[in-house]
């Protein structure tokens, strides 16, 4: 067995004894200047030197153990793999080295280091296309370290290759990807790493920035870089032969904390292993950005809300749990003391600052919180009565199975409720939220507080961000219909929070790569116009005839908004939404995958 206080040094040692400078970690909370609100990747506070800047320390060998911060999926905590908060360990080579040392010495750190087989070891590497040629250096550098021929995998582009999307000047390349079978129990004669079969893990990723990219294809660079990432967490499961990541030691002294508390088995019941997940999960990364060297607080704007909602996403399954919110300090606590205090030694220093933090937002919404799930439960329990009722009268009456956004607002503004928070629990029951009714909720009572002279602006920056992402959508919704030649295709439901998108819509199949960077590309064409975003109250026969998008039905009243962006968008809609396309800076598709039979889901961010 190895332990992640083990796993940290000895990457850090390696590195180390071949000349590289353990430069430390950076705060997780984002400076402003590289577009995010965290630190989401370790190589991302060493972008400037990548791209040619001199390094403060001179060196051109460097390593490190960097924490980050991502909550994109914060609505996939609860199973066996998602975190909101991980640590990568990295380490560069800036012009120094390049694939025959850093193929060497990651194939030494996993046969020899953490003893490996390395008969078992795949990897892969670029196959090549008409812009850059197969990288047969990095496979013939493989055999010579010992990889078999036949556990090397060539692959395209989108799997092995890495550069800044839509930027030129800036350096990119192929990437060679370590992975290791968990069975020798192939699924086809083709299984292999990027078959999805579940047989390989990926254990860590060496980058090869050799070229640069031009304007009309790649150019080779002077000084070449290497960025090397292998996931903490994810390494550290594997190498116990654990499959449940919350069954490291980054994670056990907590669950078997909450088995006491609780009275439930993690093993025996799956309810309660999801709310212990969840609740081991937040209170880490809460705790780890409040005792951040810029650490934060709870609030409602920004990275500050990010927080409050993962506080109060804790407090919540605590809650279901059985325990007092007050043992989220007791765990926080446990963090600090057993499982981060070498690592992160500040956080023993704010210690008590952090515990008092965590116990004031919990205060806070404990005096609001059963008082708020009664309003929730009684806005559910009304629905289902008008329900039954309508039906006994009329057999033909549909099921309404939606949250006003009324309703959703009064959870918010009177008892603190996230509306990510609202839109959980409803799903919990089959419920959906009026979101767009929210925001025109939200904004309604913004002008109020505007006019009365107490609205404070916390709220606005944040309706900003919840803006610029919610002109994305439309834009997202108009470039579907444009690649895809369908005016059929239609949104089914979104959920935007400060950092993403989520946009569900009716179509058949998956959608391949080369399409999904076709809508990036129609998006982008569109922010890059930079147009007036504008809007008009009409009637809904006039919307009708000017083309604007909208679900028509009797929900609409006499006038209706519709909010149009040059040539590329015009649908109706409640707002808010950005003032120009070109606010939106870039558009980045994250994620695509199945929502329900029939219906597609993108995941996107503006960065």
């Amino acid at each position: 067995m190895i332990t992640s206080k083990e796993l940290r040094n000895a990457w850090l040692k390696f590195y180390e004894d071949r000349g590289h400078l353990n430069i430390g970690a950076v705060s997780l909370i984002g400076d402003g200047t590289t577009g995010v609100m965290f630190n989401v990747a370790g190589m991302q506070p060493l972008m400037p030197y990548l791209l040619g800047k001199k390094h403060p320390s001179g060196k051109t060998r460097l390593c490190n153990v960097q924490g980050c911060v991502r909550t994109v999926d914060i609505d996939s905590v609860g199973d066996q793999t998602h975190f909101t908060f991980f640590e990568m360990m990295g380490n560069w080579s800036l012009g120094d080295y390049f694939k025959q040392e850093k193929t060497k010495w990651s194939y030494e750190l996993l046969t020899e280091v953490f003893g490996l087989d390395g008969n078992e070891i795949c990897s892969t590497v670029f196959e090549g296309n008409s812009a850059a040629p197969r990288d047969d250096e990095t496979a013939e550098l493989l055999k010579k370290v010992g990889i078999k021929p036949e556990h090397i995998f060539y692959l395209p582009k989108e799997d092995n290759w890495w550069e800044l999307e839509g930027t030129v000047g800036t350096p990119c390349g192929p990437d060679n990807e370590w992975f290791y079978p968990k069975h020798n129990k192939p699924c086809g004669p083709n299984c292999g790493p990027a078959c999805g079969c579940g047989r390989y893990v990926e254990v860590g990723n060496d980058v090869y920035m050799q070229y640069k990219k031009t304007a009309t294809g790649y150019e080779p660079l002077a000084n070449k870089n290497v960025d090397t990432g292998f996931g903490l967490d994810r390494l550290l499961a594997f190498l116990n032969g654990i499959t449940d990541g919350y069954k490291t030691d980054l994670f056990l002294p907590v669950i078997k904390y909450l088995e006491e508390k609780s009275g439930k088995s993690y093993d025996d019941d799956e309810e309660a292993r999801k709310a212990m997940r969840i609740i081991a999960d937040h209170i880490r990364t809460s705790t780890m950005l409040i005792g951040d060297v810029n650490g934060i607080v709870p609030s409602n704007v920004g990275a500050g809300y990010i927080l409050r909602r993962l506080l109060r996403r804790a407090i919540r399954y605590a809650r279901s749990l059985g325990v007092e919110p007050s043992v989220l300090t007791d765990i926080s606590k446990i963090f600090i003391e057993k499982i981060y205090d070498e690592a992160y030694p500040l956080l023993v220093e704010k210690e008590d600052y952090v515990v008092s933090e965590i116990a004031k937002e919990t205060e806070k919404f404990e005096a609001s919180l059963a008082t708020g799930l009664k309003e929730f439960n009684k806005c559910i329990d009304g629905i289902k009565r008008k329900n039954q009722f309508m039906s006994e009268k009329d057999a033909s009456y549909v099921p309404e199975t939606e949250i006003s956004g009324k309703q959703a607002f009064r959870l918010y503004d009177t008892f603190g409720f996230p509306i990510e928070l609202t839109e959980e629990m409803a799903e919990e029951v089959g419920f959906t939220v009026d979101v767009k009714g929210f925001e025109a909720a939200f904004k309604e009572h913004q002008e109020i507080s505007k006019q009365q002279g107490t609205f404070k602006g916390g709220l606005a920056e944040q309706n900003e961000v919840t803006a610029r992402l919610h002109s994305a959508t439309h834009l997202l919704n108009a470039a579907l219909k444009s690649v895809f030649n369908d005016n059929g295709i239609n949104q089914k439901g979104s959920n935007i929070t400060t950092e993403r998108l989520r946009f569900d819509f009716n179509f058949p199949r998956k959608i391949t790569p080369e399409e999904l960077a076709e809508l990036e590309k129609w998006v982008n064409d569109a922010i890059a116009a930079n147009v007036e975003i504008t809007m008009e109250e009409m009637s809904v026969d006039e919307a009708k005839a000017q083309g604007a998008v909208g679900v028509f039905s009797d929900k609409y009243g006499e006038k209706v908004k519709v909010y149009t962006m040059g040539k590329y968008s015009k649908e109706i809609c409640g707002g808010p939404h950005a003032k120009t396309t070109g606010e939106l800076h870039h558009f980045k598709i994250i994620k695509e995958e199945a929502s329900s039979a029939g219906v597609r889901r993108i995941k996107a961010i503006l960065d």
